[in-house]
């Protein structure tokens, strides 16, 4: 990952925010397994974690519709989503610790080249995150879910982002550890790297 993360160059330089720059998906998952067992939700820890994975970076609102779609459970999504990010911001947030090749990238290049954090979280999450590893200041533009009608894995976000830094998609490069990510990068004619 090293190799590739330093060698590879572009006009702006787009991250995700968790797992890609903060080690934060585990971290997440915990709060998430939390909340829906707080909701009654039938699932276990192990399945929470499946389907948390699966479809990290889309709007913890969508995850909820997501699973109760596919296991005809009826949890209140909004109501849900809120206490998940709360939970985290309250209880989980002092354990994130930054993915060090990552944040090395960025603040190598942070100040000479555009760059973005585009995420699926809540934007008061992800401030704090990037606040909690020391980079936020680093960044020109934010990109959370209230910014976009439709998140990853639609390109809505990464377009946005590029847009706001005045730099064409195909001379962007994104960094991403979700695949949703990857089909979001790719969607909207972005070169990536998968973390």
């Amino acid at each position: 990952m090293d190799n590739v993360i330093t060698n590879e160059t572009a006009l702006a330089y787009l991250y995700d925010c968790d797992g890609t720059l903060a080690d934060s998906m585990p971290i997440h998952i915990r709060a998430w397994v939390a909340e829906l067992h707080a909701h009654h939700c039938p699932l276990t820890a192990d399945e929470i974690s499946s389907i948390i994975t699966e479809l990290a970076g889309m709007p913890s609102v969508r995850v909820i519709e997501e699973i109760n779609q596919r296991y005809s459970l009826s949890l209140p999504a909004s109501e849900v989503s809120e206490k998940k990010e709360q939970r985290f911001y309250d209880h989980f947030l002092h354990e994130v610790q930054a993915i060090a090749p990552v944040v090395a990238h960025l603040k190598k290049h942070a100040g000479t080249t555009p760059v973005a954090v585009i995420s699926g979280g809540n934007r008061h999450v992800v401030e704090k995150t990037l606040e909690a590893i020391g980079v936020k200041h680093l960044f020109e533009v934010i990109i959370c879910a209230e910014d976009v009608k439709y998140g990853k894995p639609a390109p809505e976000g990464f377009l946005l982002a590029a847009k706001k830094l005045g730099v064409s998609p195909k001379d962007c490069l994104v960094f991403e550890d979700a695949e949703l990510g990857v089909q979001a990068a790719i969607a909207a004619g972005m070169r990536f790297v998968k973390v």
